[in-house]
């Protein structure tokens, strides 16, 4: 069995710009910038950033395009595709991660969502994901005191 499957969560780098294809149907690309810090072999903290380009279809693409912005956090799962195209005699080459599956980050508005493609493809669904930490005491959620403790658990 073969797999290809990619996980980014990162920064949008641009509004996400949309357009349509001929079929009708809704193309939102984009680009995120992901990075990590390491230490190089003096033991000095280095920072690199990578930018991906991302492309989502249909209804992926209509609510990108809708709430998503440049400097936003997202999460997105998706499969790496390379296209190639000729330009006046010469070959090129684009590597993108095209969108199976989102997350608003924290910072979106009602805390963000999971949006995804359906097994039975085509269709596309929505749940509610945890929402950002409340700012005020009054919209914290305040969760009931457990009534187990460490003697109950019987191993």
């Amino acid at each position: 069995m073969y797999l290809n499957k990619a996980f980014l969560y990162g920064n949008l780098t641009r509004d996400p710009e949309i357009r349509a294809l001929p079929s009708g149907q809704q193309v939102a690309s984009f680009s995120i910038a992901t990075n990590r810090t390491y230490k190089n072999k003096d033991g000095e903290k280095q920072d690199a950033t990578e930018f991906h380009n991302v492309v989502a279809f249909g209804r992926l693409a209509d609510l990108i395009g809708q709430y998503m912005k440049k400097g936003r956090p997202i999460f997105v799962e998706g499969r790496i595709q390379t296209r190639s195209w000729e330009s006046n005699g010469e070959k090129k080459y684009r590597t993108e991660i095209v969108v199976e599956n989102f997350q608003f980050g924290p910072s979106a508005p009602g805390g963000g969502g999971n949006y995804s493609k359906s097994a039975g493809g085509g269709d596309y669904f929505a749940s509610s994901g945890p929402s950002a930490p409340a700012g005020d005491k009054e919209d914290a959620i305040e969760y009931p005191q457990p009534d187990i403790s460490p003697e109950d658990i019987p191993f």
